[in-house]
């Protein structure tokens, strides 16, 4: 059966007595964050994540699996983030360095090393060849707010 990844993290929200909004990761305890009001919360939430991912990822830590929503607000990295890390996953479980990925995709080691940067704007077209040579798709689901 093949696998299937989400990165929708559930958070835990405190409201302050100003009306402030504290927000926390239960998978990443190391990430917190705030707004005005929970909307603006949720909103710095998703930066805060793709911070966290970010982090994860330079240090060589474990992406966790997201814990069960239970009820709470969740918040999801963008669309290319959430493809760069599906590729640190799936070049992970494959065993295949920057360099066997790039011969694969016929791109040099540096240009792979821009392929799974969270700060770098690689296209999603170029994901997703990268993800497919490992036996990835990337499936979207759209729905609306």
């Amino acid at each position: 059966m093949p696998r299937t990844t989400r990165f929708s993290y559930p958070v835990d929200l405190t409201v302050e007595n100003d009306g402030a909004v504290n927000v926390a990761f239960s998978d990443f305890p190391e990430a917190l964050t705030f707004g005005e009001d929970r909307e603006e919360a949720l909103v710095q939430a998703v930066d805060c994540l793709e911070v966290a991912l970010s982090y994860r990822l330079s240090s060589g830590e474990e992406i966790p699996t997201p814990s069960a929503a239970k009820g709470r607000a969740v918040v999801v990295p963008s669309t290319l983030v959430a493809a760069k890390i599906a590729l640190h996953l799936a070049m992970s479980e494959a065993g295949i360095s920057n360099v066997a990925l790039g011969k694969r995709l016929g791109v040099g080691e540096p240009e792979i090393r821009r392929m799974r940067d969270l700060k770098h704007n690689t296209k999603i077209d170029r994901l997703e060849a990268a993800l497919a040579s490992l036996g990835w798709t990337i499936d979207p689901t759209f729905r609306a707010a």
